[in-house]
């Protein structure tokens, strides 16, 4: 049987704005990175901005 946890929320946040993983990690969509308007260069997941982070 499949069940899925209630998604906690994360005050300040929409619901569209993050999800969590499998293991329990906040990820933010690309909707949240493009409402906050520039990109952090820290090569996130859902980057709209296009930054790709090199391997040093």
């Amino acid at each position: 049987m499949e069940y899925r946890l209630k998604k906690r929320k994360v005050p300040g946040l929409d619901d569209q704005d993050y999800y969590y993983t499998d293991d329990g990690f906040l990820v933010f969509t690309s909707a949240y990175h493009l409402k906050r308007g520039y990109c952090c260069k820290n090569g996130c997941r859902h980057c709209p901005f296009g930054y790709k982070k090199s391997d040093k």
